[in-house]
C-alpha cells in the first residue's frame, strides 16, 4: 500500500480543502507553501495519525480555533482554549470604537469586562501602550488564558477576578475609567443556535445569561456610571436584534449621545453612550 501524502490526505479528509490544509499544516508544523511544494512527499505514520486525529475532531464539529489552540484578532494571534470564546472579526468594531474615544486623551484608563481570552483588552493595550488597561472575568480559567496572552504579546494589562463590577471592588484596579467595553453573554437561553455549530463547544456561561439575553447587558448599563469619568463612554456588544433594546437601557440610565455601530455584515453589533 502506497504511503499517504499531503494530496491524498486532504482529498480523503471529508473536510473543506482550506480547513484540511490548515489542520495538516498544524499537525506537520509546516506552512502552506511547504504543503504545496511537498504535496506528493510520503508522510510518516506518526504524521498521518496526528493529522487524522485532528480531522476526526473537526468532522465531529469541534472548532478549528480550538484544534489549533489559537485565533487571529486585530492582527494578533491569541491562545484560545475551550475555557474562552473564540474571538470573532465582528468584535473588532468594539475595539475600533473604543480607540476612537481614546483619541486625544493622555494616559487614559480602559476597562474590558468579561475579557475571556483577553483579545479586546490586549488589542487596546497594544494599540495604546500609554493606557492603563484593566480586564476582568468571573472565570479563573478564562483569566489564566488572558494573562498568558498578555505575557506572550507583551501587553500591559491589569487583571481582576470576579463577576462584573464585583471584580472592581476586590482587585487593585483603577477606580474610574475613560472607556468601559464588554462583550457579555447576550444569547437567550432558549436560542436554538446554542446547540449548533461552533457554539456547541464554546463555554455556555460566556454565550448566554441563562435568561432573555439582556440580563448581563442590564447589569452593565445600570452599574457603569460610578466607574466612568465625566465624558466617559460605555460600549457593549450585543445580538443582531438587540440594538434598540440596549439603546433604551442606556437612555434610561442617563447616558447621552446614545448610538450603535455596525459590524462587517452591516449589523448593529455594539451600542453605547457617554456621560
Amino acid at each position: 500500500m502506497a504511503a499517504a501524502d499531503v494530496r491524498s490526505l486532504i482529498a480523503a479528509s471529508g473536510l473543506p480543502v482550506l480547513e484540511a490544509r490548515v489542520l495538516l499544516g498544524h499537525a506537520l508544523r509546516v506552512n502552506r507553501a511547504w504543503l504545496i511544494a511537498h504535496d506528493t512527499d510520503p508522510l510518516t505514520e506518526e504524521q498521518v495519525s496526528a493529522y487524522q486525529q485532528l480531522a476526526e475532531r473537526r468532522r465531529a464539529g469541534e472548532p478549528v480555533a480550538y484544534l489549533l489552540g489559537e485565533k487571529e484578532f486585530m492582527g494578533h494571534t491569541f491562545q484560545v482554549t475551550p475555557s474562552v470564546l473564540i474571538p470573532r472579526a465582528d468584535t473588532e468594531v468594539l475595539v475600533e470604537t473604543a480607540l476612537a474615544d481614546l483619541e486625544g486623551k493622555i494616559r487614559p484608563a480602559v476597562l474590558d469586562m468579561g475579557t475571556g481570552s483577553g483579545a479586546i483588552a490586549i488589542s487596546l493595550a497594544l494599540a495604546r501602550p500609554d493606557a492603563d488597561v484593566a480586564a476582568t472575568d468571573v472565570s479563573a480559567d478564562a483569566l489564566a488564558v488572558a494573562q498568558n496572552n498578555a505575557i506572550s504579546l507583551e501587553a500591559r494589562v491589569r487583571f481582576g477576578l470576579g463577576s462584573w463590577f464585583d471584580a472592581l471592588n476586590s482587585a487593585s484596579l483603577p477606580p474610574v475609567y475613560d472607556v468601559i467595553v464588554s462583550n457579555p453573554p447576550y444569547i437567550s437561553s432558549g436560542d436554538a443556535h446554542l446547540d449548533q455549530g461552533d457554539l456547541r463547544f464554546e463555554p455556555r456561561q460566556a454565550l448566554t445569561d441563562f435568561c432573555d439575553g439582556l440580563d448581563a447587558l442590564r447589569i452593565l448599563v445600570a452599574g457603569a456610571r460610578p466607574y466612568l469619568n465625566a465624558g466617559g463612554s460605555l460600549w457593549l456588544e450585543h445580538g443582531w436584534d438587540q440594538a434598540a433594546a440596549v439603546r433604551e437601557l442606556l437612555v434610561a440610565a442617563g447616558f447621552q449621545r446614545v448610538g450603535s455601530r455596525r459590524d462587517l455584515s452591516d449589523i448593529e453589533r455594539i451600542s453605547g453612550g457617554y456621560l
